[in-house]
């Protein structure tokens, strides 16, 4: 059954996000207190970024005073709410991303991390 999962079944739904505005030290508050990863960069509900807790380390503490703009990744591979779980993986596997946010019209809808689709696997085995 799992090869009838969809991005929509497996994805978070509750993101915590940035603005391309707000100040790299407040973006790295808010992985370090919900132990995330990353968060996606959204300017008006639509997604323009994302900027990893592991970006903002290489960046070093003068990057601290600088906007997430100035550092996020700009060119995303997303997927579609219908996307199969089996897709995903591939787009994770080739370019080696442990996050991809799931769109609609370019608004940010969910995310799928590799434990979401670990999750998945384990409970349909």
């Amino acid at each position: 059954m799992i090869e009838k999962l969809r991005a929509k079944d497996i994805m978070l739904e509750d993101i915590i996000v940035s603005s391309p505005s707000d100040l790299i030290a407040a973006a790295k508050l808010k992985m370090v207190r919900t132990n995330i990863g990353a968060v996606p960069v959204v300017d008006n509900t639509y997604l323009v970024g994302l900027i990893t807790h592991r970006d903002v380390l290489l960046a070093g503490s003068e990057a601290m005073g600088l906007k997430v703009e100035d550092l996020m990744s700009r060119n995303l591979s997303t997927v579609g709410e219908k996307t199969t779980i089996k897709e995903i993986s591939r787009i994770m596997g080739d370019t080696g991303y442990q996050r991809i946010p799931v769109v609609e019209r370019n608004v940010l809808i969910g995310l799928i991390t590799q434990s979401c689709i670990i999750r998945a696997v384990a409970d349909n085995l």
